[in-house]
């Protein structure tokens, strides 16, 4: 499976430490970025790149990480048919994928070890989506919502 990296200053050391530490596991890995460190760097660039070779590439997922994984997450989420999901712990991380069908993990590298922060993105990238008929009916209509633009109507 093919993963996508993007990152900010904060989340580049993890960046880089997935980006050695993945492909170990059996992932083919693209660092869509940056590829040296700068302070002043901004995120958005990064995750919207991220998310939009994602949506790109069948089958494939990416992972998007910063000081807090909230703008990183707001970012990605911009591209339409990206799916990102904020990740605090392992449960959040698995969820995201079992049943939001999520594509993108999100994550604060500032908020975990890097031992942690890795075994979320195992974890991610290990999970199946359920395939259950509620979670499906759930993202079709926020998929729905995207393209049209129209309000589902209330229950």
């Amino acid at each position: 499976m093919r993963v996508y990296l993007g990152s900010d200053h904060a989340g580049f050391d993890l960046k880089q430490h997935l980006a050695t530490h993945l492909p170990k596991v059996g992932y083919e890995v693209v660092d869509v970025g940056p590829h040296v460190f700068d302070p002043e760097d901004d995120y958005p660039a990064f995750c919207l790149h991220t998310g939009t070779r994602v949506v790109a590439d069948a089958g494939s997922l990416g992972v998007v990480i910063g000081g807090s994984g909230n703008g990183e997450q707001i970012a990605a989420n911009k591209v339409p048919g990206v799916r990102a999901a904020l990740a605090w712990n392992l449960e959040t991380a698995k969820l995201g994928r079992e049943h939001n069908d999520a594509n993108i993990l999100a994550i604060g590298g500032r908020q975990h070890s890097l031992d942690e922060a890795t075994g979320f993105v195992e974890a991610f990238l290990a999970t199946p989506f359920s395939g259950s008929e509620r979670h499906l009916r759930r993202i079709t209509q926020v998929a729905e919502y995207e393209k049209a633009r129209e309000l589902p109507p209330l229950p």
